[in-house]
């Protein structure tokens, strides 16, 4: 047998878990990331829409994300540890991820295409209504997605190939549909000096949004349903076992490693969910800056798309996951904060000055290019995670250990744009606001936001961490015996079989 049959051989038995992934199936499984880059770029421009030009308060926008987000609070974990139970023909992952793709593009429509003519109140339960009908139903993707990722291989170093290819094609997709937003959907006119106050453009970004959403999900669930067989393969009761269900939820609660992921996840995505809705106010109304000069923004993301995985393999090679993620945690908090804080130091270059841009984007180049590294090595902690928790309690339970990752991401655009609203009006940013009117207070107002507000819960992100205490050798130990007691199963089901006679 040839060296390439052997490979091809190994990648294809059901049994070796700890298989190398093709290339096409990284690919098609990162698909998906089209989906999460669309509703990403729905919600840098989401309370801005409803804020400024349909005359929504911050506070109700922020009490849209709040119930949004307390919704989520309980729809995920339920999701989780119903596809980890769900079975049928095709798996328990792929069905509901399919389910997913109409009423995931239907709510992200009508979002962005209200009907006119409502008032302020009705305009809020709307915002509330479909936004919690777009993130109940990306749950029903995220979270098998994510299980999906999780169960390919048990391959140490190759599960953070997995997430690290999804992660860059996450970064990619947003960097284009941010190019999209800003160049397409809303260029500045004569009328609109910042294109994201058109209002007439939001139709564009409706139902361009919705046909993405739908075609990406189609491509990612169709495409990986082959990996089906290769999945692990689990006992499934006809009745839930709810006593049991709890007993192992509760020795995942009581595990510090995975305590430390979840929290600093969720500090580091609610910081980044904050900086999506304030980044946007500061840029049109501090820095005064056109949406083609915001697209540099994207445009500072895309070297760290290229380096992100050279970044984590050298990262690898010298540290522990722990370590990896304290490192690039700093870097992207301290880079990040930087122009604001010079902004409100008055050491930052003026509005009027040539060397704007440059001192405004080339922090956030450094910043980006380790970002990714930051995302993916959370992800492959959170799979060990998995595998520690069958250790402990002899079952698979991917849907609900990342269920917080689900959780995390929608944060970005829920806990933020919870923080961010109730955080505009503390610093008393009007309504309908015009460029160049605002008060030193607001504008300085804006600024912390941006900058040492957002430092701040990096850093806090980055201490979270120091509980992490699951180390790569005590992977490999654990690896090893759960390997010993899935071969133990197969020998035992097998002498059990009966034999056929001649």
């Amino acid at each position: 047998m040839s060296e390439i049959d052997e490979v091809t051989t190994k990648q294809n038995d059901p049994l070796d878990r700890k298989r190398k992934i093709h290339w096409r199936t990284k690919l098609l499984f990162s698909s998906g990331a089209f989906q999460e880059a669309t509703v990403v770029a729905g919600a840098i421009v989401t309370i801005l829409f409803y804020n400024q030009i349909l005359g929504v308060s911050s506070v109700l926008c922020g009490t849209a994300f709040l119930i949004a987000s307390l919704v989520d609070g309980i729809t995920d974990p339920l999701v989780g540890a119903y596809t980890d139970r769900f079975r049928s023909r095709w798996g328990r992952r792929h069905p509901l991820m399919l389910a997913s793709a109409l009423p995931i593009s239907i709510a992200f429509y009508f979002l962005y295409q209200p009907i006119d003519g409502l008032s302020e109140m009705g305009y809020f339960i709307w915002l509330t209504v479909f936004l919690v009908g777009m993130r109940t139903s990306i749950t029903f993707y995220n979270i098998p997605h994510d299980a999906l990722g999780a169960e390919l291989t048990d391959d140490y170093e190759e599960r953070s190939s997995i997430f690290g290819y999804n992660l860059v094609a996450v970064a990619l997709a947003a960097s284009i549909m941010a190019l999209i937003v800003y160049f397409l959907i809303f260029p500045s006119t004569p009328e609109y000096e910042n294109g994201l106050l058109n209002e007439s453009r939001y139709f564009l970004l409706a139902s361009l949004g919705a046909v993405t959403i739908f075609v990406s999900i189609l491509v990612c669930a169709l495409g990986t349903m082959d990996q089906i067989p290769y999945l692990h393969k689990v006992e499934i009761r006809e009745k839930v076992d709810y006593r049991q269900f709890f007993r192992e939820l509760f020795i995942l609660i009581r595990n510090s490693s995975y305590i430390s992921i979840c929290l600093s996840m969720l500090t580091i995505y609610a910081a980044l969910g904050i900086l999506g809705v304030v980044s946007t106010y500061a840029y049109v109304y501090v820095y005064e800056i056109s949406t083609e000069q915001m697209t540099l923004a994207a445009v500072m993301k895309l070297p760290g798309m290229v380096l992100a995985l050279p970044l984590l393999a050298l990262f690898s090679a010298r540290l522990e996951k722990k370590q990896i993620f304290m490192v690039t945690t700093f870097i992207t908090g301290v880079f990040g904060a930087l122009p604001h804080v010079l902004k409100m130091l008055n050491l930052f270059p003026g509005n009027e000055s040539d060397f704007l841009l440059v001192a405004l984007f080339l922090p956030l180049l450094i910043s980006a290019i380790v970002t990714p590294v930051n995302a993916i090595v959370l992800d492959s902690q959170l799979v060990d995670v998995t595998d520690l928790h069958e250790y402990q309690t002899g079952s698979r339970a991917e849907g609900i250990v990342f269920s917080v990752r689900s959780f995390a991401i929608k944060a970005t655009s829920g806990v933020g744009g919870l923080l961010a609203g109730f955080g505009l009006t503390y610093i008393g940013f009007p309504d309908n606001a015009e460029v160049g009117s605002l008060s030193a207070e607001t504008i300085n107002g804006l600024l912390f936001m941006n900058g040492p507000l957002y430092l701040i819960l990096y850093c806090l992100g980055g201490f979270f961490m120091t509980f992490y205490v699951l180390s790569k050798n005590r992977h490999a130990e654990i690896l090893s015996e759960l390997e010993a007691r899935r071969e133990s199963k197969v020998l035992d089901e097998n002498q059990r079989m009966p034999t056929s006679s001649n």
